[in-house]
C-alpha cells in the first residue's frame, strides 16, 4: 500500500495493491499494518459504517462533526468515481483554510483518511457513485454541521451545475462559521484523535 500525506495536516491518501485476473479483482482498501506504519497509530475503533449512492454532479458537504465529541473517517469509492475533498476548518491548524482532493474510484481503490475536526466533501463524477465510510462515532444529528461548498474563498472544484441538498445550499461560509465560533479548534481535535487511537 502506498501512503501519501495530503495538504491538510493529518489527512492521508492510501492506495492499495489491486490483484486482477480473469475472474475479476481482489483488493483490501484498508490495511492496519500500513496505516499504523504511516501514522504510528492504530485506526480508531469503528463505531459506524456508511454507504451513499449519488448521481453525477451531486455534491455532499462540506460536513463536519462538532469537537468534542469529534469524528474521524476512512473513506473509499466502491463504484463510480468521485472527487473526495478534505478541507481544514480547524482554527489554529498550521494548514487552516487549505484543502486537497483525491480522485477515488474502483480502479485504484484509493482511500482517504480524514482526521478529527476537518471538513469532508465529495463530488460524484458519474451516476451510481457509491462511497463507503468507516467512522469513529455514531451519527448524532445535533453534532453534525456543514459549510457552504460554494464558498468563493475556498474555490473548491465543483461541477457547472452542482446538485446540493437544501441544507448545503444555505450553509455558512468558512469565514462566517469562524466568526460565529462554530469551528473546531486544532489542538482539541488532536487531543480527541489521540484518545480515539488509544482506545482502538
Amino acid at each position: 500500500m502506498k501512503v501519501r500525506e495530503l495538504a491538510v495536516a493529518g489527512a492521508l491518501e492510501l492506495t492499495p495493491s489491486v490483484l486482477n485476473d480473469d475472474r475479476g479483482l481482489f483488493v483490501s482498501p484498508f490495511q492496519e499494518t500500513h496505516f499504523q506504519r504511516a501514522t504510528g497509530q492504530r485506526l480508531f475503533t469503528v463505531a459506524q459504517t456508511n454507504h451513499s449512492l449519488s448521481r453525477r454532479d451531486v455534491v455532499r458537504g462540506i460536513h463536519f462533526t462538532v469537537t468534542p465529541p469529534g469524528c474521524a473517517k476512512y473513506v473509499y469509492c466502491a463504484a463510480g468515481s468521485a472527487l473526495d475533498i478534505v478541507v481544514d476548518i480547524r482554527v489554529d491548524s498550521p494548514t487552516f483554510g487549505r484543502w486537497d482532493v483525491v480522485e477515488v474510484n474502483p480502479t485504484y481503490f484509493r482511500s482517504v483518511y480524514f482526521p478529527v475536526g476537518v471538513g469532508h466533501m465529495f463530488v460524484a463524477l458519474e451516476d451510481n457513485t457509491v462511497m463507503c465510510y468507516m467512522i469513529s462515532g455514531e451519527y448524532v444529528p445535533e453534532h453534525e454541521l456543514g459549510l457552504s461548498p460554494l464558498d468563493p474563498e475556498l474555490d473548491l472544484p465543483l461541477p457547472k451545475e452542482p446538485i446540493l441538498s437544501a441544507r448545503d445550499q444555505v450553509a455558512p461560509t468558512l469565514a462566517e462559521a469562524e466568526q460565529e465560533g462554530w469551528l473546531p479548534r486544532y489542538y482539541e481535535c488532536v487531543d480527541v484523535e489521540e484518545e480515539l487511537h488509544e482506545r482502538s
